[in-house]
């Protein structure tokens, strides 16, 4: 969110105007008495928008402070239910800038995008303004180098300090992007106030995941907005997945087998619930928590169990299951399709409970597909 970016940005040195977190209008109230004078009262969500939404509000003396945060907090913006409110210092900008450090797939490395159309989100400025978008990549061992960067910029329109400013920010956001595993780090505004100074007027920092057990300190910013409760129960778990919104769940091992059992599910007409890859253990007591997530999730009615075995074991898988129906009230449809690693053996494990595996994924996927036509 906008208030944790701050933080990341304070850090690094990049400035921003002073600003407090609430999480009720007394609290927003007893904020800008302390800041004084004109304060901008922003929803904190992770969504664009909202601004338009009602999110955003002015505010010049405490009651009315605490009267636009009584009318933000609660309010939904892009589905997400507001709970705190940013009261941040209202600055006078002069002109306002669009900057961000990014890792660009494309190029193998990392790049700055800077343009003087700031304020607007860049697809807008990109649609109405596609020249006044600058990429600059970055070494992503030495990071900004001042001469191509002022060069990528056209620095000559900006003026020596603003430029110079410019590159100090952009440094600064390169270190924060390497030092921690970020995808994004922008700053939109980035505005030019009066004085001459350049000041971070709202960011978006977007972390990869894969980086997260390198920094633990990061694992506090994570929101529980940003997630079903499904996917956080699965990722405590440690199993892979994410919700999605058809009636056939889906337990898979390894990730390009769930995607292709997927793509086979709507090629035969249905939609799957979910995306999950229990991996290469084959630890029964993940089949089991993987049931119930899968169970647990409205709408699903009927199940595929997809299991290629190399690593995972199917006899491991099968003994996972009964398992769950021993454990789990199942009450839905379940179709089982094991090949691979100990399959005979998972075979005679499950058709000594009288349920009956498929070899071939078509004709498994077809079976589970009838149950929800």
């Amino acid at each position: 969110m906008e208030y944790q970016s701050r933080e990341l940005l304070i850090q690094y040195g990049v400035p921003v105007p002073e600003a407090e977190v609430a999480d009720s209008p007394e609290a927003a109230s007893a904020i800008q008495a302390r800041l004084g004078g004109m304060v901008v009262v922003k929803a904190q969500v992770l969504a664009g928008g909202r601004g338009k939404a009602g999110g955003v509000r002015i505010a010049r003396t405490p009651e009315e402070a605490a009267t636009v945060a009584g009318r933000i907090l609660g309010l939904e913006i892009g589905g997400q239910r507001v709970r705190k409110v940013l009261v941040t210092r209202a600055v006078k900008s002069v002109k306002e800038y669009y900057l961000s450090v990014l890792v660009d797939r494309n190029a193998k490395g990392i790049e700055a995008v800077f343009s003087d159309k700031g304020g607007i989100t860049i697809e807008e400025a990109a649609a109405g303004h596609p020249g006044r978008i600058r990429h600059v990549g970055i070494d992503p061992f030495l990071g900004p180098d001042g001469t191509s960067f002022l060069a990528g910029i056209d620095a000559g329109e900006l003026g020596p300090e603003i430029a110079r400013s410019l590159l100090e920010i952009t440094r600064s956001l390169f270190r924060l992007c390497v030092e921690k595993d970020c995808s994004l780090v922008e700053l939109n505004p980035l505005s030019l106030v009066e004085g001459g100074k350049l000041v971070a007027l709202d960011a978006k920092i977007v972390v990869d995941d894969n980086g997260l057990p390198m920094h633990p300190e990061l694992l506090a910013f994570r929101n529980p907005d940003e997630y079903g409760g499904d996917e956080i129960e699965a990722r405590e778990a440690g199993l892979s997945y994410v919700g999605l919104d058809g009636n056939i769940g889906c337990m898979v091992n390894g990730a390009g087998l769930s995607m292709a059992t997927m793509d086979l599910i709507k090629y035969y007409g249905a939609a799957p619930a979910n995306f999950l890859d229990i991996g290469g253990s084959s630890n029964p007591e993940k089949v089991v928590k993987a049931f119930s997530i899968l169970l647990g999730k409205p709408g699903v009615k009927a199940i595929l169990i997809n299991i290629f075995g190399g690593i995972t074991r199917c006899d491991d898988v099968a003994n996972g299951i009964l398992k769950a129906k021993s454990m789990i009230e199942i009450g839905v449809p379940i179709v089982i399709r094991l090949i691979g690693t100990n399959d005979v053996k998972a075979k005679e494990i499950l058709q000594g409970a009288g349920i009956e595996a498929y070899n071939d994924l078509g004709e498994a996927i077809k079976r589970v597909v009838a149950y929800v036509a």
